[in-house]
């Protein structure tokens, strides 16, 4: 005979070493790709681009006082997100108004005579603004305001604006007259 000589009853290691080798690569394959995930989630946070949440400013606040007969107006404000996360306004709360809705008009206005879609959310990006602003060219987001009361220009109107990830945050606006 050529070749090795096998007991009766013993087995060849070569097999079992072989589904071993296997064993140990297939159990390294998640291994190596955790540690990847890992060291890239690090060097994210370390530049500063993972973990920072939304920090949200409001100014520049204007409310337009409502024309002859109206009740409706619209307020602008301008918003900037400090923050590295997006985040969205939801709503706008005055105790000033009776009722506060963001809109979008589709002609650019701002006047509320042109024609407006309900905005819903409103993204404010990271390290972005929005500025709200009657004077827009293209589509502009505002705040519908039913008035509650007479204001005269100059006077301040208290608002808090709703965001669905950051603080509410509470601004003035400045009652001015349309155009001005």
């Amino acid at each position: 005979m050529t070749g090795p000589v096998r007991r009766e009853g013993t087995r060849d290691r070569r097999p079992a070493r072989r589904r071993l080798r296997e064993s140990y690569l297939a159990a390294a394959v998640p291994v190596i790709a955790c540690l990847a995930v890992l060291c890239g989630l690090t060097a994210w946070t370390a530049t500063g681009a993972a973990g920072t949440p939304p920090r949200i400013a409001v100014d520049d606040g204007r409310v337009l006082l409502p024309s002859a007969g109206e009740e409706d107006t619209s307020a602008f404000f301008r918003i900037t997100n400090l923050g590295g996360a997006d985040d969205e306004l939801v709503a706008v709360t005055s105790q000033a108004v009776e009722r506060a809705v963001p809109v979008r008009d589709r002609s650019g206005t701002g006047t509320g005579a042109a024609a407006t879609d309900t905005a819903g959310p409103v993204r404010v990006p990271a390290g972005g603004a929005v500025d709200m602003s009657p004077l827009g060219t293209g589509p502009t987001v505002r705040v519908k305001v039913k008035a509650g009361e007479r204001w005269q220009a100059g006077q301040v109107v208290p608002f808090v604006l709703h965001f669905r990830h950051g603080k509410p945050v509470g601004t003035l606006a400045i009652a001015n007259r349309p155009g001005s």
